[in-house]
């Protein structure tokens, strides 16, 4: 494993292959540790305390993983996940960071303030994460995690409705990939 990313060994293969689709991420530090239970969320990307006192290159990143992966009232096991739907997860918390990467220390504290309060920044977070995973290439990935939740008979209604919500729909996803395949052949 690089020197700059420390990953559990249980799912270290698959954040490799997430990492492979984010060259840019390469020197960039970035911790993935499992966590109990994380309210209202299954991972959370964010920098690190520490990092609002050093420079944009030197910023640092945690990925928190829940043990247990909770939608609506079923649990899912984060070894029960099947495995590109966890690369699907990984690959949109990389966008995260992504998103993080140019931002000063102010825009950084504002983001996450406007992230507590304003449902409609949420929205435009998430979908921007969505948005770099496709852009690296990450759409297959995300694809399958979207399908995952959405086409789960186990998993409810309300939760489904969160997911079309804040996150961009498999046809978005669509979209964006035949923009970024015409911009590559023009």
């Amino acid at each position: 494993m690089h020197k700059y990313h420390i990953i559990p060994k249980s799912i270290e293969e698959e954040v490799k292959v997430a990492l492979n689709y984010y060259p840019e991420l390469k020197n960039i530090h970035i911790e993935i540790k499992f966590k109990k239970e994380i309210k209202k969320s299954t991972m959370q990307a964010r920098p690190t305390f520490d990092s609002f006192f050093k420079s944009k290159k030197n910023r640092r990143y945690l990925i928190l993983i829940s043990e247990k992966i909770k939608i609506s009232d079923k649990e899912f096991f984060t070894k029960d996940v099947p495995r590109n739907v966890f690369i699907g997860w990984i690959g949109h918390e990389l966008g995260h960071i992504m998103d993080y990467q140019d931002r000063s220390k102010l825009n950084l504290i504002l983001f996450g303030i406007k992230y507590l309060l304003s449902d409609n920044h949420i929205v435009a977070a998430e979908r921007a994460a969505d948005y770099f995973a496709v852009k690296h290439n990450m759409e297959r990935y995300i694809l399958e995690t979207k399908n995952f939740i959405l086409n789960n008979a186990q998993i409810s209604e309300v939760y489904k409705k969160r997911i079309k919500r804040y996150y961009l729909s498999p046809e978005e996803i669509m979209v964006l990939v035949e923009e970024r395949n015409q911009a590559n052949t023009a």
